[in-house]
């Protein structure tokens, strides 16, 4: 049996080293780039021709200022965007799990869906022309009301809003459909029960759907939690600027800044180094909170 199970084995290991392969090149390959963090680097002399100068670049990147605003405005978006995110999806697919016309049911489907598959670069164009604080479509509307025109991307109290707001409506879409799997696997017999006792559809909602998908709500939470210094860079990006730095500024652009345009490529490399060993921890500590809350595990 086990001999059977050794050729069985083989084959599947060999499909497997294509990408191990690609994962060592360009994933564990740059990982010798860490070094940076400890020089100060200069590219004539290579990783190994740079002075050593260990921890300082640390010591000065939590010396500034604009470190520990950085630090707050990616953990409050990520946070937000978390929250909301979660409040959105779960909502959407509990309202997606009671339409009985299939038809409509996988239009609307497909309608929240499709934005997921678009860009950032392509999103906040459109969004850049929406949100514009004279000619954008949302901001006539609001004049038409007689409120006050928004500059959305160029207010610092606006935009964490704004960078939530997009986001969540790019990406609920996507999100319900894990829920939806979820919702299906509620035994139909608790439902015909609750009918019998004379329930309403919110007490079947709220003592039979939630409970039945508590565990998956609880495995996505901590699984999330993981990702929380991940702001969204692909967004933030191409949606913000220098007005909204103190607001909007996180890790990842941050750290874009300072080694591509500033040059300062140890500083940027020791942001980087921290803030991958922090989420590393959370990663870590985000599947031991779901194996023993939920009972997943990796294999």
């Amino acid at each position: 049996m086990i001999g059977k199970f050794r050729k069985i084995a083989y084959p599947l290991h060999v499909m497997l080293l294509p990408g191990l392969i690609v994962i060592a090149i360009f994933s564990y390959g740059p990982m010798v780039g860490i070094v940076i963090a400890f020089q100060n680097f200069n590219p004539t002399k290579g990783l190994f021709g740079s002075n050593w100068v260990g921890l300082e670049h640390f010591r000065y990147v939590y010396s500034l200022p604009d470190t520990y605003n950085v630090i707050r405005n990616t953990l409050v978006i990520s946070s937000m965007k978390l929250v909301v995110d979660l409040v959105v999806t779960i909502g959407t697919a509990l309202l997606l799990n009671e339409i009985r016309l299939k038809l409509f049911k996988r239009s609307i489907q497909t309608i929240i869906y499709l934005p997921h598959f678009l860009s950032w670069v392509i999103l906040s164009g459109i969004l850049i022309d929406v949100l514009s604080p004279n000619t954008g479509m949302l901001n006539e509307f609001l004049a038409w009301l007689g409120f006050k025109r928004i500059f959305f991307l160029g207010n610092e109290n606006w935009f964490p809003f704004v960078l939530v707001g997009t986001n969540t409506w790019k990406e609920f879409g996507f999100g319900t459909i894990v829920y939806l799997a979820a919702l299906t696997g509620i035994n139909p017999a608790l439902y015909e029960a609750a009918v019998l006792d004379g329930a309403s559809r919110w007490k079947q909602t709220l003592h039979i759907t939630l409970p039945g998908i508590t565990p998956i709500i609880v495995l996505m939470l901590t699984l999330s939690v993981g990702n929380i210094l991940n702001a969204g860079f692909d967004q933030v990006f191409n949606m913000y600027g220098p007005a909204v730095y103190s607001t909007g500024d996180i890790l990842d652009t941050f750290v874009y800044r300072t080694a591509l345009i500033n040059a300062q490529l140890s500083v940027a490399t020791a942001v980087g180094l921290f803030k991958s060993v922090i989420s590393c921890f959370l990663i870590s500590a985000s599947y031991l909170i779901a194996y023993r809350l939920a009972n997943y595990r990796i294999f």
